[in-house]
């Protein structure tokens, strides 16, 4: 994620894909894309140079792997069982399972520009000053979302993170966690689990949130 968001509490008669339809619309005169998680929407300003080209550097290391399907700038939707929204993220860097199939083109189509989260096999994320969002409750959507392993690099710690075995008690999505954490410092390699490649972490030590 990136550093200071504005956060907006959701009514809950309103679809979310709308209401972040018009903080766009609202947005001048820089281009925004807004998200929504736990009830709030978010509205982030312009990505920092640094947190980018380091996010980067990771989505070339899955495609030195093999990953042709690492990428980032997709937006993905959450739904709750009854099939209501429940988050609307863009990851800093995902793997997918598959390209889109025209399935998932409609699904596109008719949620207005947010593919189903089911796609993502691996998400990531890279922390700024807004640290917080991307421990906790973007953690916990991802959880709840079933995304099988959550790729972290906390810059604020300096530490990155490996979650895996997404667990949501009581079918309670605010209460969802990752059962298995692999923990390193940053610079030092990441191990993730098979398919994936191990990370190098060190085009981190000279990024730092501001």
């Amino acid at each position: 994620m990136i550093a200071e968001p504005l956060m907006e509490p959701v009514m809950p008669q309103v679809d979310p894909i709308d209401l972040l339809i018009a903080f766009e619309k609202a947005a001048s005169p820089m281009p925004i894309r807004a998200e929504y998680i736990e009830g709030t929407g978010i509205v982030p300003p312009q990505p920092e140079h640094r947190h980018n080209a380091a996010a980067i550097k990771l989505i070339v290391q899955f495609h030195m792997a093999g990953m042709d399907l690492a990428g980032a700038g997709d937006g993905f939707r959450v739904t709750h069982t009854d099939g209501r929204t429940m988050a609307l993220v863009i990851p800093d860097f995902y793997v997918c399972h598959r390209d889109p199939t025209d399935l998932d083109e409609s699904y596109r189509k008719a949620h207005k520009g947010w593919y189903p989260i089911n796609m993502v096999a691996l998400i990531g994320e890279v922390t700024s000053t807004n640290h917080e969002t991307d421990t906790g409750p973007k953690l916990r959507t991802y959880a709840a979302a079933g995304v099988p392993v959550y790729a972290l690099i906390n810059r604020n710690t300096k530490t990155a993170h490996c979650h895996t075995d997404p667990i949501t008690p009581d079918d309670d999505p605010t209460k969802a966690y990752y059962g298995s954490e692999v923990k390193v410092e940053l610079g030092k390699p990441l191990p993730l689990p098979a398919p994936y490649p191990t990370l190098d972490t060190t085009p981190f030590l000279e990024s730092r949130p501001r």
